[in-house]
């Protein structure tokens, strides 16, 4: 009865499935570990910016360059205060506001972004606090440089003097003198009454929605695998019943169907 799966019809059936089956199953286990991976970045990018599991504080140098590990961690550097900035439109606890954005001069020469606080209200000067004077030691969550239009980074342009959109040293260089870290830090305690601006995890750690693309790819590749399955079974099933009609006589004759087509064919027509 099943000798029709040595046929090389059936071999060629047999080979794709056996072909097919495995390479989606490989492909929906790759899919999953993509988004199992996302799970674990977020958890350990949750921790890292969570007061309560953070390490405690290490020097700056220490930290850099800023990646996914270092990301919200503490760090801790010493300097002197120099330009200020605002930085506009950014929300906190719901409300539009602007951080008062500081910039740090170490002994290395270098200068690195701070974030001493957030004030409500539209971004104003005269209100931002002037930043403590001679040498000062600061603790923070370490963050990496912002790009426009992601992590909720608004695109600006056309601002007023002494105000940036984003926090990187590339939006920075051409309004600043100094020679900038590609990093910042905002303070876990805030100066001078303003509120402190809690860090974020870094970019393509959340569960966004490329982590649930991830898993709906993982069904889909595994919906592949069961639907080859099934319509082996099903080319299968109907191979089977076509055999045992036929030893049952119940096709009509292949012969006796010839005949039939010429007697129509040798019909005048109408």
């Amino acid at each position: 009865m099943y000798r029709f799966l040595l046929t090389p019809r059936w071999w060629g059936i047999n080979v794709f499935v056996l072909l097919a089956i495995p390479f989606c199953v490989f492909m929906g286990s790759w899919q999953l570990s993509r988004f199992e991976d996302r799970m674990q970045d977020h958890r350990a990018a949750t921790e890292r910016i969570d007061p309560a599991d953070r390490a405690p504080a290490r020097p700056l140098d220490e930290l850099l360059p800023v990646d996914k590990e270092t990301s919200g961690e503490l760090a801790t550097v010493s300097g002197r205060y120099g330009e200020q900035l605002l930085v506009p439109n950014r929300e906190l606890d719901g409300r539009t506001g602007f951080y008062v954005l500081t910039l740090l001069r170490t002994d290395e020469g270098k200068a690195l972004p701070v974030v001493r606080g957030w004030l409500p209200g539209a971004a104003d000067a005269d209100r931002a606090p002037a930043a403590p004077s001679g040498e000062v030691t600061v603790t923070g969550s370490l963050q990496a440089s912002e790009t426009p239009g992601s992590n909720g980074v608004p695109v600006q342009g056309g601002l007023p003097a002494g105000q940036t959109s984003a926090i990187s040293a590339a939006a920075l260089v051409n309004l600043v003198p100094d020679d900038l870290y590609d990093a910042w830090i905002t303070l876990d305690k805030a100066d001078s009454g303003m509120k402190a601006v809690p860090a974020t995890a870094p970019q393509d750690t959340g569960l966004d929605l490329k982590a649930f693309q991830n898993l709906g790819y993982t069904g889909e590749w595994f919906v592949f695998a069961g639907f080859v399955v099934f319509m082996w079974f099903r080319l299968l099933r109907r191979e089977v019943e076509f055999l045992r009609d036929a030893e049952l006589g119940l096709l009509p004759d292949t012969a006796d169907r010839a005949d039939d087509d010429r007697s129509r064919e040798a019909e005048p027509a109408p």
